[in-house]
């Protein structure tokens, strides 16, 4: 395998539920679209996630269930396995926080920042709830956030504002379990001296100039907070056991051994297509990979800072992240997704309503909350397919196909007789081509998706004016070239948008005559016209509007349903497979 690998990453997703749109969008399915994009491009890539089944989430909810944490954790991460895999996610592995290699990466990589005095041990005062007989770190408190008033801030981070919090900071604090205020007493625990590390990360972030704006800027104002030490251990029984001399019965911090995930991620990848895991250990010590992280910006610092703080830390030279996607947030309907509060849809729930997921896929993306919140609406939603992907996209496809496959007896056209209007038509689609291709390339999904949508704004313009079954009863040769550009928009479109719909466009593809897939013949291909000559496949249209009041029902009956799916007292029995 050549050293030169992208290795892209979405976020570990707490399997403690099933994820919701929101998750989605900012994370695997965004990953997704750049994975795709890169292997439509010809580069090597190795797309890596896992579900995180350590820790508290899983912990909390186990316990409000009566049952044990591994059990829940392993039927959670079949469940969201195949939800990721009927989202067309195309994971090279999706593995869990769970799996042998990465428990036996994470205690060796944690026992070499301990050897090399990165890491010490001290007597602490933490939240204990006598009633429930625990330690309650992270989600097992939650409390009114310091630094923005949000309650419930859990006692790790805040999930409105982002900050990095230690429990003592909550304000009126509380049992995440049964609600009792907490006492404080005293345990030992082990800590990352991240004050040690804080200037290489400075240097890091200061330096990196393909960061994204949020990451930059929440980076930046906790640097100069400054960085504390930081507990790596916690009283957790459900975790990776902490390696260092002395912390029997104590468990690795979820957030600290979840962003090792990646790299033993890797390392289950080679040995899964027959390969030593030390490979995939050497291409995150090789100067040429470019590591690229799909996160919601509330897990912007364990990212930004933890990761590389730990990946430094370690003196062993680790690539450092090329960039980091962060989204902001997917509000539902004007407000946020929220499971207690039944607002929102998710992943499960949503291909029950509308079955076809490059629908969803292409809407996601569409809306994707790329420099600020975006909302989803079901209004919004119908349109996008009934508007956009079935009146601009595909009826500018359908238009094309089907004057080939009636007027030219079904064969792709020569193209040898232009005039002006028809080579500035060209011209302005190939450049509007260009232009997504270097969106997709700073990873501007979003703005990619609308100017691919423009390429075909452009074909139906062109094909009102120019008339092209018009021009074949005067000028064969110039009416073939002009359904020829028509066919080139084509091709561009199903480049294009193939990294959101991907089998929507492989489909087109297979219409359009080519025998090799779309992934052989590539990105470039789309500054060529289509080969004259090739046999026009079945036409058929590629969309179709979806009824309003129909979604409606659907919606209605789900809800209904929904209130009798979520009394149950398992969430796996919500989902049918």
């Amino acid at each position: 395998m050549s050293s030169e690998v992208w290795i892209i990453g979405s976020a570990w997703p707490y399997v403690n539920y099933i994820p919701h749109l929101g998750n989605l969008i900012g994370s695997a399915l965004s990953a997704d679209v750049y994975a795709r994009y890169l292997r439509l491009r010809g580069e090597k890539v190795i797309f890596v996630s896992g579900s995180d089944v350590h820790g508290t989430p899983i912990e909390v909810e186990a316990r409000k269930l009566g049952v044990d944490p591994q059990e829940y954790s392993e039927i959670m991460h079949k469940i969201v396995s195949e939800l990721f895999r009927r989202w067309n996610i195309s994971y090279d592995n999706y593995t869990s926080t769970e799996s042998k290699i990465h428990i036996k990466y994470v205690q060796e990589f944690f026992l070499k920042l301990y050897e090399r005095g990165l890491i010490f041990e001290k007597e602490d005062e933490l939240p204990y709830c006598p009633k429930d007989r625990i330690f309650l770190p992270d989600r097992f408190i939650v409390g009114t956030c310091p630094y923005c008033g949000y309650w419930p801030a859990r006692g790790d981070q805040c999930e409105k504002c982002g900050a990095l919090l230690e429990p003592r900071q909550l304000i009126d604090p509380r049992c995440a379990i049964c609600g009792s205020v907490p006492e404080w007493r005293k345990t030992k625990h082990w800590y990352l001296d991240l004050k040690k590390l804080e200037q290489d990360v400075l240097r890091y972030i200061e330096s990196n100039d393909r960061l994204p704006e949020n990451v930059k800027t929440m980076s930046l104002s906790i640097l100069k907070a400054g960085l504390k030490p930081r507990a790596v251990t916690r009283d957790n029984r459900w975790g990776i056991p902490a390696p260092f001399p002395g912390a029997e019965g104590k468990t690795i911090y979820v957030w600290f051994e979840a962003v090792l995930g990646y790299i033993s991620a890797t390392m289950e990848y080679m040995e899964r297509i027959g390969r030593d895991v030390n490979e995939g250990l050497k291409l995150w010590k090789n100067s040429s990979t470019r590591v690229v992280f799909f996160i919601g910006k509330d897990n912007i610092p364990f990212h930004s800072i933890i990761l590389p703080a730990l990946l430094i830390g370690s003196g062993e030279g680790y690539v450092l992240p090329y960039t980091i996607s962060a989204t902001e947030y997917l509000m539902y309907e004007g407000q946020k997704f929220s499971k207690s509060n039944r607002i929102g849809i998710w992943i499960d729930e949503a291909l029950k309503i509308i079955e076809n997921v490059d629908y969803w896929r292409f809407i996601l993306i569409y809306i994707r909350p790329e420099t600020k919140d975006s909302n989803f609406s079901w209004d919004q939603a119908i349109d996008i397919i009934n508007s956009i992907l079935n009146d601009t996209i595909g009826n500018f496809i359908h238009r094309v196909l089907t004057l080939i496959k009636r007027k030219l007896e079904g064969r792709t056209p020569r193209v040898c007789k232009l005039e002006s209007c028809d080579e500035k038509v060209r011209d302005d689609a190939l450049k509007t081509f260009k232009e997504v291709e270097n969106l997709y390339h700073s990873i501007k999904l979003r703005e990619a998706v609308h100017k691919a949508v423009d390429i075909a704004r452009i074909g139906n313009k062109y094909f009102n004016e120019r008339r092209p079954w018009d021009v074949l009863k005067f000028d064969r040769e110039l009416g073939e070239s002009v359904l020829g550009v028509g066919l080139h928009l084509v091709k561009m479109i199903a480049l294009s948008l193939y990294p959101v719909i991907p089998d929507s466009m492989s489909r087109l593809w297979r219409m359009m005559g080519y025998s090799r897939d779309i992934l052989e013949e590539g990105w470039r291909s789309g500054y060529e016209p289509v080969p004259a000559g090739l046999t026009i496949g079945d036409v058929s249209p590629l969309f179709s509007k979806v009824d309003r009041d129909e979604i409606r029902r659907r919606l209605d009956a789900l809800m209904k349903d929904r209130a009798v799916r979520w009394s149950r007292k398992f969430p796996w029995e919500q989902v049918i497979l």
